[in-house]
């Protein structure tokens, strides 16, 4: 007797060929996938426990947590991978922290979900950077490595990173001589060389090649083995770095690391760093957290520029994060500019780092200040001459400086009238639908509205119905064009907006630029004139005056040596005063003395809390303040009772500054945890 063939089988014999086969391979794909679920389920001998950090942006889970390493992902699952996780019921990021061996979890640990990729992008120093940066910024680490780490470009990722290239020669006595009368530089470069971790604050002379000088002070550390990183304010200075590197380190010997480079590129240059290929890195703000290996630099140019400060949470400042390593990793450190934030006089007042400083010789060979006044101005026959006018002795020195090369305008506003006012009672001019500001944008257009941008073609005065209109306040524009008529035949150049130029040819020729957005001449300008310097100092702010005086002196530090520079302003203003003296670093040991006074940073750690009035008072309730700190309101944020916004001060001693921060991380763990209202707190903000 035969027996029969099974119910399934048989059916199948039954199925035409075609779909038989079909069956088959989808019977063995089934096995095949019961088979790697089954790899997947068991659990790796050794450091079977990972480490896993991820992406969520909740303060209350901001900690690791720990998953099972399946045997399939052993070998890839590396400290600083990518990896995928369940979390909360979905898949969501997170980095690889650890391998171990014991958990305190309870219970059965969830296997990893996925290696993302097997490269390890999280060094472990760049993790507790991280860490660190947010207990002091009270914000999360997700937050944070957002920004140190760029987004994965698998098709890079692939490629191998070339070595760095072969080094051009180099000796200190070269950087000694490229930094001659800054003193003492020369004795930092051979510590650098020698392997020395010294620290500096820096205030360049006026006419300096700051990126030349950096440049050496990079090879000398370079000389000892050692990697750098320096960090600038914009992609304008890091193409200006980028060419001195490359003239002294020589080419392929390091890479830039900036936003606009776009993913791929980004991304490259991250792994030539994170893989050791490349020890040098420049960069804006996020280089900040480029894993170079064996740093023995940290450079910052130009910390008072807002642009390094980050604009998202948690808000981190590229000084502070720089400062930071420095500490952590045994490095050198120099924070240079043509001036000085009173952070960095802190750093020399407190004895962490030691100054280098032109010497008074060198600073008067290299430029001459001059300061118009109001005795240069006819206020009696038009008390608004002052902002409406270039004096006479501003003709002048344009007409000696074009007849050897370019001269450098800076004004503080863009555009062609950016304000405007009755011509009969003065009283500003309102649009008529919604009160905003009217403005002109060319020689012949009516004026607009600057919030609805309606055109006033027949607009009259509310105060006294007059129909004139005059500009108390000019925009490079108008600048400009007075002075195309006033000196013809000379190229009149603006820079400012969304149309600013990197540099200008050794011409003869007027520049007109706003703040930040001046050219760099081949050989320097052969004078600069800062207009409206009232304007500057006009703003409602803590950092006023010591952001006016930034501005001034990184638009007198293009100048040629042997240049001239002329302010028009009032001569007995502090900050005019210590530009005419090139003595910045003065300035800011006042300024910071002042502050200490009134309880400011840096002698005061201060937070903001921004929020709808309720979340703020929660917060206010929750905040556990330390030893002598005290909270500021809350008051109507940006000053309007009708605002939907409130925002609190806190602040504590210097002292007290760690744990004013740990409380402020505290705070936005609780308020996580129990689901209030979200509030902004942002530690030590750039401006008030």
């Amino acid at each position: 007797m035969t027996r029969s063939a099974p119910r399934s089988q048989a059916a199948e014999l039954e199925l035409p060929g075609l779909v038989r086969d079909r069956v088959r391979e989808g019977r063995a794909k089934a096995a095949a996938t019961r088979a790697r679920r089954h790899a997947e389920a068991e659990i790796a001998e050794e450091s079977p426990v990972a480490r896993v950090l991820v992406d969520v942006p909740l303060a209350h889970l901001d900690r690791p947590f720990d998953y099972a390493v399946p045997v399939a992902m052993a070998a890839d699952a590396r400290p600083g991978v990518r990896v995928k996780v369940r979390f909360a019921g979905q898949d969501v990021d997170g980095f690889l922290l650890a391998r171990t061996t014991q958990t305190t979890h309870q219970g059965r640990l969830q296997p990893l979900r996925r290696v993302v990729s097997a490269e390890p992008v999280l060094s472990p120093k760049i993790a507790d950077l991280a860490a660190e940066v947010a207990e002091r910024y009270a914000g999360t680490r997700a937050d944070v490595l957002r920004l140190a780490v760029p987004p994965r470009h698998a098709t890079t990722e692939k490629e191998p990173s070339p070595p760095a290239g072969p080094a051009e020669p180099w000796t200190v006595s070269v950087a000694a001589s490229a930094w001659a009368g800054h003193d003492p530089a020369e004795a930092y470069l051979h510590h650098l060389a020698d392997g020395g971790s010294p620290r500096a604050v820096w205030q360049a002379a006026a006419g300096s090649v700051w990126p030349l000088l950096l440049a050496h002070a990079v090879a000398a550390t370079a000389a000892s083995g050692r990697g750098a990183l320096v960090v600038v304010p914009d992609g304008k200075d890091v193409a200006r770095l980028d060419a001195a590197l490359r003239q002294v380190l020589g080419e392929g010997r390091h890479v830039a690391l900036t936003a606009d480079a776009g993913p791929a590129r980004r991304y490259r240059d991250f792994l030539a760093v994170s893989r050791g290929a490349v020890k040098v890195a420049v960069g804006t703000r996020a280089a900040a957290f480029a894993p170079v290996h064996d740093l023995g630099l940290v450079a910052l140019w130009d910390d008072g520029d807002d642009a390094l400060a980050e604009p998202r949470a948690p808000y981190p400042h590229a000084r502070e994060v720089l400062l930071l390593r420095a500490e952590r990793e045994g490095a050198a450190a120099l924070v240079g500019g043509f001036a000085r934030t009173v952070e960095a006089d802190h750093l020399v007042r407190a004895g962490w780092a030691h100054q280098i400083r032109p010497t008074r010789a060198l600073a008067r060979e290299r430029l001459t200040v001059a300061i118009a006044g109001a005795s240069d101005f006819d206020l009696e026959r038009d008390p608004f001459a002052r902002v409406s006018r270039v004096p006479r002795e501003a003709h002048e020195t344009i007409r000696a400086g074009v007849a050897t090369g370019p001269v450098l305008l800076q004004t503080p506003r863009r555009g062609y009238a950016a304000a405007l006012a009755c011509e009969t009672c003065r009283a500003p001019a309102r649009c008529g639908a919604c009160r905003g500001p009217l403005h002109l944008t060319g020689a012949t257009t009516p004026p607009e509205c600057g919030w609805c941008g309606r055109v006033e073609e027949a607009w009259t005065c509310a105060a006294c119905g007059g129909r004139g209109l005059r500009a108390p306040v000019l925009g490079d524009a108008r600048t400009a064009e007075e002075l195309g008529r006033i000196f013809p035949g000379v190229p009149v150049v603006t820079s400012s907006g969304e149309r600013v130029r990197a540099s200008v040819p050794d011409r003869p020729a007027i520049v007109v630029a706003t703040p930040g957005a001046e050219p760099v001449a081949e050989r320097g300008y052969a004078a600069v004139l800062l207009l409206d310097t009232w304007l500057l100092l006009g703003r409602p702010d803590l950092r006023t005056d010591e952001e006016a005086l930034r501005r001034w002196s990184n638009a007198v530090g293009l100048v040629r040596p042997g240049g001239r520079a002329l302010a028009v302003g009032d001569p007995a203003l502090p900050a005019l005063q210590a530009l005419l003296r090139w003595d910045q670093p003065g300035f800011a040991r006042r300024e910071a003395e002042a502050r200490a006074e009134a309880h400011l940073p840096p002698a005061s750690r201060l937070a903001t809390i921004t929020g709808e009035a309720g979340a703020v008072d929660d917060a206010l309730t929750l905040l556990a303040l330390p030893a002598g700190g005290e909270v500021l309101g809350p008051v109507p944020h940006e000053g309007g009772r009708d605002s939907e916004e409130w925002r609190a001060v806190v602040r504590a001693p210097r002292a007290h500054a760690t744990a004013l921060s740990s409380a402020l991380g505290e705070l936005q763990r609780v308020r996580s945890a129990r689901k209030l209202d979200p509030v902004r707190v942002q530690v030590d903000p750039p401006s008030l």
